[in-house]
């Protein structure tokens, strides 16, 4: 791996994988909208219809993505499709034959119970949100094209600005409530995902499917608690039966059709996630030589560092003179 052209760099997960292949000598062709943390950047809009110019690069890791959980048929999810499916094709195209690592997710697979143990054979398809149905119409263009598709599930890390905000946003008055009893979750951590991106790159992984996910799957209460706990937040876990969390989710997305460009707080695809057990089968990679050495307590550290860091500040103290009493 000589050069590498990184789609999305300047975002999440594309700004740990430039990184990584910055850090492992690789020369970093930063592709998208703004600038990635190191390399070159070379100017693309997803959304745009342009065909990206990859800079001579010898691999690819489309990482550029459009998230989020908009309503169906709205501004918002056609705008996603454009990014997550059109955008694809051209990244596609303008791959021109090299090796292409596509980011997916395991948002792709089927919901419902029976994910105890998830094969990259599981059915796709039923998807409850716009995210899963455009990320799984564009793994199937990246499929068909020959690329090697990775699905990670509720990537997390230092910087995400995704699922740790919007969990911390879900306390109130000190509870968390849960869409029914704890389970078990596989989760990726965003180093883990970087460094699967670079081993496919580099190790020549064969085209087809790929589950991402930590060393082991969680208990979901449990690593809720440790991911508040990290950023300071001590709530307790509670629980709500999953029919009236079902029907709470599908009438919340039902409300908010009516007020464009925003997010429901509560969806059907949010509880499907949470209420039933979801684990990744990662055999597949493992038989290529990957492992994933990061885990949720690595998290929890680096954020109690980071919050060590910041210098702190103390409340000016009042000044007794002229005026004051």
């Amino acid at each position: 791996m000589t050069t590498v052209a990184v789609t999305g760099a300047s975002g999440f997960c594309g700004s740990y994988v430039a990184r990584a292949a910055f850090a492992q000598g690789a020369e970093v062709r930063c592709v998208g909208r703004r600038p990635g943390p190191v390399g070159r950047h070379l100017r693309w809009d997803a959304a745009s219809g342009e065909v990206p110019d990859l800079g001579g690069a010898d691999v690819v890791v489309h990482c550029a993505a459009a998230v989020g959980d908009p309503a169906a048929g709205s501004a918002a999810e056609a705008a996603m499709r454009a990014v997550n499916v059109t955008g694809t094709a051209r990244l596609l195209e303008a791959a021109e034959g090299r090796p292409v690592v596509w980011v997916s997710s395991a948002s792709v697979y089927a919901p419902g119970p029976g994910r105890a143990r998830i094969r990259e054979e599981h059915p796709v398809g039923a998807q409850l949100n716009a995210y899963g149905r455009t990320k799984a119409a564009g793994e199937a263009l990246a499929l068909a094209a020959g690329a090697v598709v990775l699905r990670p599930r509720a990537v997390y890390g230092v910087g995400d600005p995704h699922l740790v905000p919007r969990l911390l946003a879900r306390v109130r008055r000190g509870l968390l409530l849960l869409p029914g009893r704890d389970v078990q979750l596989s989760l990726t951590a965003v180093e883990n995902l970087a460094d699967a991106c670079l081993a496919a790159a580099d190790g020549g992984w064969p085209p087809g499917a790929y589950n991402i996910a930590d060393p082991v799957p969680y208990r979901r209460d449990e690593a809720v608690r440790t991911v508040l706990a990290a950023h300071g937040v001590h709530a307790r876990v509670g629980h709500l039966p999953v029919p009236l969390a079902r029907t709470a989710g599908a009438a919340a997305e039902h409300l908010w059709r009516l007020r464009p460009g925003t997010e429901p707080p509560l969806t059907r695809y949010a509880v499907d996630q949470l209420a039933h057990s979801v684990v990744l089968d990662v055999t597949r990679a493992r038989r290529r030589g990957w492992t994933a050495p990061r885990t949720l307590a690595d998290y929890a550290r680096a954020v109690a560092s980071v919050v060590e860091s910041r210098p702190s500040v103390r409340p000016a103290r009042r000044r007794r003179g002229r005026g004051n009493r």
